[in-house]
């Protein structure tokens, strides 16, 4: 969409009557929660971001902005959190084992 275009469908948006009508779907129980995959496998594993911050070998921010979606794991990360999606009890063991100690 170019801006004209995109400045276009704005200027005819009624906000008020989309409001009213995502509540109403939300009242209705007709929303969806969409995760990322980050999410999906930090929260099936039982860690905190903190712990699977640590346990991925990357910082609390970097896993943030992987779960709001700003950012996309690559590599070893990508290939973990597949993994954990896969088998969330792995890193839960992980965070018990002594050489893998993380963060409370």
């Amino acid at each position: 969409m170019t801006d004209a275009e995109l400045e276009a469908w704005e200027s005819t948006r009624d906000l008020e009557a989309e409001l009213i009508e995502s509540a109403r779907q939300m009242a209705e129980g007709k929303t969806t929660v969409a995760y990322s995959p980050a999410i999906a496998a930090r929260q099936a594993s039982g860690l905190s971001q903190a712990q699977f911050a640590a346990l991925l070998g990357v910082c609390v921010r970097t896993l943030q902005s992987w779960e709001q979606g700003r950012r996309q794991p690559t590599g070893a990360a990508r290939a973990l959190i597949a993994i954990a999606q896969t088998n969330p009890k792995i890193l839960a063991d992980l965070a018990r084992n002594e050489r893998f100690a993380v963060v409370a």
